[in-house]
């Protein structure tokens, strides 16, 4: 297995997508979610090594105003900046197809994307994917609601609110430790206010039955940021779908279940389940 490496899609540096990549294969880009701090590596730190082991060109990307990447200043953080950037990198991998795996806010992007560019994707894969309601739906998940204190509340941000979002955030709080606080805190800080005031999710659910690709999701049920009632309507509205439901699991089923997830996700990308 190759060995990891780091880049920059995107011809403007002002305007750029950082992404990690390890191994060879069918490209598979990893989106993560919204939360304040997030990065390709963050999220997904234990899941690209089992799939660059599995054969596949594993690739975690950073959104705009996330991680590496750019974070402009004078730009709305919405579904059509970020998918803008994602285009980018599937061109700079070779033009595609892909296999797209998205968790939260990734989710979304990775079902908008399939939408407008339905010949680059191969195959779907999504963890408790956001665009599946209203806006006011989400704003009343307690998880939401506490992000966006974390960002934009009195005072700042701190570890203090950092941790309160991710005691929501996982199940499991064993999981939770001072170095991840840390990085992510090193990140947040470095995020303009609008990557939060600008960030809009349209609701894709009158859209799902154009998505024609296998789509294999994931949810855990005790998510607090992304409503597990609206699993069902996934399945009911992508016309080749299956939804695994994970108890003892918050919003990171890639975190939380990541022996399950990262072989489960495998065989579905590789046709054998």
């Amino acid at each position: 297995m190759t060995a990891p490496s780091e880049g920059y899609a995107g011809s403007d540096p002002n305007l750029r997508n950082f992404y990690v990549s390890q191994g060879t294969g069918m490209p598979t880009i990893f989106i993560h979610g919204s939360a304040p701090g997030a990065s390709a590596a963050s999220n997904f730190r234990g899941n690209l090594p089992d799939f660059a082991e599995a054969g596949f060109r594993a690739v975690g990307i950073d959104l705009f105003g996330y991680g590496k990447s750019s974070k402009p200043e004078d730009r709305n953080y919405n579904l059509d900046f970020q998918i803008g950037g994602l285009k980018t990198l599937v061109d700079t991998l070779g033009g595609g197809p892909v296999n797209l795996v998205g968790n939260s806010l990734g989710g979304a992007v990775a079902m908008r994307f399939t939408l407008e560019y339905p010949a680059l994707v191969a195959k779907l894969v999504l963890l408790a994917p956001g665009g599946l309601g209203t806006k006011l739906r989400y704003l009343r998940m307690p998880g939401i609601r506490a992000m966006m204190w974390s960002q934009l509340g009195p005072g700042g941000q701190s570890a203090e609110k950092l941790r309160g979002v991710f005691n929501l955030q996982l199940f499991d709080k064993g999981i939770l430790t001072d170095a991840l606080i840390e990085e992510r805190l090193a990140v947040a800080k470095t995020q303009p206010r609008r990557v939060f005031t600008t960030l809009k999710i349209d609701n894709l659910l009158p859209r799902l039955a154009e998505i024609r690709c296998p789509t294999l999701a994931f949810w855990g049920v005790h998510d607090n940021f992304c409503p597990v009632e609206t699993a069902p309507l996934l399945a009911q509205g992508i016309p080749d779908c299956r939804v695994i439901l994970l108890s003892r699991c918050g919003h990171w089923a890639q975190v939380e279940h990541q022996n399950l997830f990262n072989r489960e996700a495998i065989r579905f990308l590789k046709g054998e389940a």
